[in-house]
């Protein structure tokens, strides 16, 4: 068993066994059918993954990973805000007429400010400093800009990040306001372990430890017996991630340069509900 899996069955078990109830609230998601998607949820959760010990992905059921560094890379790379640069459709019910998401993730990223250094936005910041500057305690990004938050289709979940040089490698805390554990949480967790592995790839760096930070961390009521079933089924050890270590620069990487060996999982839910 991945520790990624130990650590997400831990969180769904203490999420079911001991989360708060949503019902009975004015909820604002809603599911296809108009019925109002219900939550039990707990505040607070912390996952720690160590990089340098595993790749983070779930084995209990498959997690997309290209498809996961595509929008990664559509969010920290292309810095977007338009779903016409993604090769996915997971943002198309928060996209206007012409693909856009609003003010939001990669339009914040892309937003230059001036320093006594020059002018970067925040990604070529946190690039310059991993390079210059490695052990600043003052690394880091946000996407939560409140001037911004009503020209945006989505409030930013995964809104912010923290990183830090500890030794020669570097750690990284992802913060994130809300999530969909069924839906998003790998996910999140494999996007974000493969950015601080680009990150450190380029810096010269060696991987530590990723930590999670979910602030409220729900399973839909649609979603409790689909979550009370994976975390019963099979684990299979992690997979090895393999990189192409020709990559020096941040914006030369693709989807192709990420590859897992070993990889096995148990079974894909199929048809699963999403609460907009």
């Amino acid at each position: 068993m991945s520790k990624a899996d130990t650590i997400f069955i831990s969180m769904c078990k203490k999420i079911l066994a001991g989360g708060i109830s949503s019902q009975g609230e004015n909820v604002r998601a809603k599911w296809e059918d108009g019925t109002p998607a219900h939550t039990v949820k707990c505040f607070g959760i912390i996952n720690r993954y160590d990089l340098a010990e595993e790749f983070p992905i779930l084995t209990l059921r498959p997690t997309n990973l290209k498809a996961a560094i595509d929008e990664i890379l559509w969010i920290w790379q292309k810095k977007s805000n338009n779903i016409k640069d993604l090769n996915s459709h997971i943002w198309d019910s928060w996209a206007d007429e012409d693909g856009s998401i609003g003010k939001a993730y990669g339009y914040q990223l892309n937003i230059k400010h001036k320093y006594p250094e020059g002018e970067f936005d925040q990604v070529d910041r946190v690039l310059y400093d991993l390079r210059h500057n490695p052990y600043s305690r003052r690394i880091m990004v946000s996407m939560y800009n409140h001037e911004d938050l009503h020209d945006m289709n989505l409030y930013p979940c995964a809104y912010g990040m923290t990183f830090n040089v500890t030794g020669h490698k570097l750690n990284a805390i992802l913060n994130q306001r809300s999530q969909d554990i069924l839906v998003a949480n790998n996910w999140n967790v494999c996007q974000y372990a493969i950015l601080v592995h680009m990150l450190a790839q380029v810096s010269d760096l060696e991987v530590g430890e990723l930590i999670h930070v979910i602030a409220d961390a729900h399973i839909y009521d649609r979603h409790m017996p689909l979550i009370a079933e994976l975390i019963q089924k099979t684990a299979y050890p992690a997979p090895q991630l393999r990189i192409n270590s020709h990559k020096k620069n941040f914006y030369d990487f693709k989807v192709e340069d990420f590859v897992l060996e070993d990889y096995q999982s148990g079974p894909q839910i199929v048809n699963i509900p999403v609460a907009v």
